[in-house]
């Protein structure tokens, strides 16, 4: 089974959730579902992240009932719901709070679905709404979602993974949205621009990971952003 099949059978799978209000398909599969017709060729990760507004938990928690034929709370993390089927990904809940500060995170406790919520995703929001396997997506912004991405301080692994993922979008962004972030990274702090501008050099010298898309031929376009984001700096000085 590809993993595009893998990953519209997951959405559908996830769809009381997915149809909820406000809620977003976040993370490394939102190069993927921007591709043509979801294409998902940018394979960075074997997980769907649902994005939960703070403001939409009771009414997402009362929709897991309906998730549970396909999948399971993982005991050790409630927020991860493991798939009964080898055919479906893992579905990771993570909460967006927009009145957060971008390096703040906090737990959202809760009995049943808990939520780690990152600041940085603060910077997030609702962008295109698809129609994928018979199931209403909503997808965020792709500009918010990219400095997102860049400006996360993380290393090893998860930190290559996320530049993987910055790097998905660029290659899916057009004009409008790199104007967009250009508007984006202005309002950031000094020191999290500086975390913006480190990131992507980190990305333009990154070497490939088996198993994920090579980064190398796409050097040029980051630098091409790096240079962009400094004419815009320079700008702010």
């Amino acid at each position: 089974m590809s993993f595009r099949d893998r990953l519209l059978a997951t959405i559908r799978a996830a769809r009381p959730v997915l149809e909820e209000p406000d809620v977003l398909v976040v993370g490394s599969e939102v190069p993927n579902l921007l591709e043509p017709e979801a294409a998902s060729t940018l394979v960075v990760s074997q997980d769907l992240d649902i994005g939960v507004p703070v403001n939409r938990h009771a009414s997402v928690k009362a929709r897991l009932a309906e998730m549970t034929v396909s999948f399971t709370p993982s005991p050790e993390e409630p927020s991860v719901w493991t798939p009964r089927s080898p055919n479906l990904l893992e579905v990771d809940f993570v909460g967006i709070d927009r009145s957060r500060d971008p390096m703040d995170a906090y737990v959202l406790e809760d009995d049943q679905l808990p939520l780690l919520v990152f600041g940085a995703l603060s910077l997030v929001t609702a962008g295109a709404e698809i129609e994928l396997a018979g199931t209403r997506v909503r997808l965020p912004r792709p500009a918010g979602l990219l400095l997102e991405k860049l400006v996360t301080d993380r290393t090893g692994d998860k930190g290559d993974r996320d530049l993987l993922v910055a790097l998905g979008l660029l290659m899916t962004a057009g004009p409008a949205d790199l104007d967009e972030l250009d508007a984006l990274y202005g309002t950031l702090r000094p020191e999290l621009r500086h975390v913006v501008r480190s990131n992507l050099t980190v990305l333009s010298l990154l070497e490939p990971t088996s198993g994920m898309p090579d980064p190398r031929p796409r050097r040029a376009a980051v630098v091409s952003l790096l240079r962009r984001l400094e004419h815009v700096e320079g700008g702010l000085k």
